[in-house]
C-alpha cells in the first residue's frame, strides 16, 4: 500500500514550495528593508558566483535549476546593475563566463547575513533532527523524480 495517507492538496502545497515561497518573500522583504535593490532570483546567481566566480551561463543554469532564457534575463539585469560582467572564455570564445564585479563582491557579507537571519527566523523552534528528516525526505522525493 502506498505511503500516501494524506490530504493531497496539503502535501502538494508543501512539496511545491509553500514554505520555500514564504522564506523567499521574507528574504526579499529583508533585502528591501536593508536598501538592497536585488531580487531573490538575482541573489541566487550571485550566491553561486560567490562560491565560484566566473561560471558559464550553462553552469549557472545547472546550479540554480533554471532554464537558459531565465538565466540570460537575470544576467542581463545583473549586468545593468553593474554586479556582473560577461567575459569570453579563453578556451572557447563562444562561451560567456559570468564574473562578479567589485560592487557585487561588496554585497556578499551583507546579503549572506540577511539570508542567515531569515533562515534562523524561519527555523525557530525546529530541531536539528527535524531539519535532517525534512532534508532526507525531500532528497528522496527529488531522487525518485530524477
Amino acid at each position: 500500500m502506498p505511503n500516501n495517507q494524506f490530504k493531497r492538496g496539503e502535501l502538494y502545497s508543501v512539496i511545491t514550495g509553500i514554505a520555500s515561497t514564504a522564506v523567499a518573500r521574507r528574504l526579499q522583504k529583508n533585502f528591501r528593508q536593508a536598501g538592497l535593490d536585488i531580487t531573490i532570483e538575482q541573489w541566487s546567481i550571485l550566491y553561486h558566483l560567490w562560491k565560484e566566480d566566473c561560471l558559464s551561463q550553462q553552469q549557472l543554469c545547472n546550479r540554480t535549476f533554471r532554464d537558459k532564457p531565465s538565466i540570460t534575463r537575470l544576467i542581463d539585469n545583473l549586468e545593468k546593475q553593474k554586479l556582473v560582467k560577461r567575459t569570453a572564455a579563453k578556451e572557447d570564445r563562444r562561451i560567456n563566463l559570468i564574473c562578479l564585479t567589485d560592487t557585487a563582491k561588496g554585497l556578499q557579507d551583507k546579503t549572506i547575513e540577511l539570508a542567515n537571519n531569515t533562515m534562523n527566523e524561519a527555523l525557530d523552534g525546529v530541531s536539528k533532527e527535524e531539519i535532517e528528516m525534512v532534508k532526507l525526505v525531500l532528497q528522496k522525493v527529488y531522487n525518485n523524480l530524477t
